[in-house]
């Protein structure tokens, strides 16, 4: 058993991780439970990049979308689509899924990335085979060079998001391949899970909570007003860890790198001061969601795209789960107790 506020992969500390191997690696090890040789990578690599790619009726579609909708009820809707073009809809053997799951991880930020670039008027981008994954993911949707610090924080951002646990959309993902449906049903029901504002969608709330807090200074009166009227802090708090979150150390990090470089500092100052605060107030620590925003912020993202990021970054442990649900071949079936009356009686209609 792994001692509290600690997180691993197959075995592997996230402590260990970050900084070390590349997202690649990551998507090799939770689909396989091990890290690759430089042959298994360079294979994975390849077929991820050749999957970057999108079937021209969903660019299509994603032209046609109405301006009002959200990133992510997009992006459910043609990961959904994404199963009308598949080769070989039939086979669920094993090596078909496995082909399905590498080619989800990598047409999920394409799609994040056409939409991005169609809805803001702008041509879709194609990858280049001389970037890796995450940096091709940003080139994709910004269409312009990525420098060192934006791709290697990109990457740290999205190794730190690729799995974690039975959360509730990867439990979502595991209940839809209980019953043996197709992966493009487990991952949508994963990614309309993850959409929740008390789940992904918190980052966005987040940013919401920093554009609101207008100085440092007022920071503690604000904070104090929420507790007053019991409001939820987004951002802090975490049902596995009672301790601080492992990744928030590390996208810590990463924020205060990032922020400097692009002459944000006031706010991850903000978020400092905000961290203390609710520390020393309620005793809990930010989770994976609050410096998460801050990160996707310095990078460039517009705030309704942060949860599509996150979707496009846990894609990896969504498909992993859903690989080992259907070897385990158990339906998730949980029991109920009503609570409610019995032997009620029916009132003739004209006297309700």
């Amino acid at each position: 058993m792994h001692p509290p506020g600690a997180l691993y992969y197959s075995g592997y500390n996230i402590d260990n991780i970050v900084g070390q191997v590349t997202y690649e690696e990551i998507v090799h090890l939770l689909l396989h439970n091990e890290l690759p040789n430089k042959r298994e990578l360079d294979e994975t690599s390849l077929a991820l990049f050749s999957e970057m790619t999108l079937p021209d009726q969903v660019i299509e579609r994603l032209k046609s979308t109405s301006p009002y909708s959200h990133p992510m009820e997009i992006l459910r809707t043609e990961v959904s689509h994404l199963g009308e073009f598949d080769p070989k809809s039939n086979d669920n053997s094993n090596s078909a899924n496995r082909r399905r799951a590498i080619r989800l991880i990598a047409k999920i930020p394409a799609i994040v990335s056409v939409f991005h670039r169609v809805r803001t008027k702008k041509a879709p981008v194609a990858p280049k085979k001389e970037f890796g994954f995450a940096e091709n993911f940003l080139y994709m949707f910004r269409g312009k060079k990525v420098d060192q610090k934006e791709r290697t924080t990109l990457e740290r951002y999205m190794i730190l998001h690729a799995d974690h646990g039975l959360n509730a959309s990867t439990f979502a993902a595991r209940v839809t391949a209980s019953t043996n449906s197709d992966m493009y049903s487990c991952i949508t029901s994963a990614i309309g899970t993850l959409k929740g504002p008390l789940h992904g969608g918190a980052s966005e709330q987040v940013m919401k909570l920093l554009s609101e807090i207008n100085s440092l200074d007022g920071v503690e009166s604000y904070i104090q007003g929420m507790l007053d009227d019991k409001q939820r802090i987004m951002g802090f708090g975490h049902r596995v860890y009672k301790t601080e979150d492992p990744r928030s150390k590390h996208l810590r990090s990463l924020a205060k790198a990032l922020c400097k470089e692009k002459g944000m500092e006031s706010i991850y100052k903000k978020c400092r001061k905000i961290e203390d605060t609710v520390r020393k107030r309620k005793g809990i620590f930010p989770n994976v969601d609050f410096y998460a925003a801050v990160v996707m912020n310095a990078l460039g993202i517009p705030i309704e795209f942060f949860t599509s990021f996150f979707a496009s970054s846990r894609v990896a442990g969504w498909v992993a789960h859903v690989l080992e649900q259907y070897s385990d071949a158990v339906l998730i079936r949980p029991t109920s107790k009503y609570v409610g009356g019995f032997k009620r009686k029916i009132v003739p209609i004209e006297n309700r």
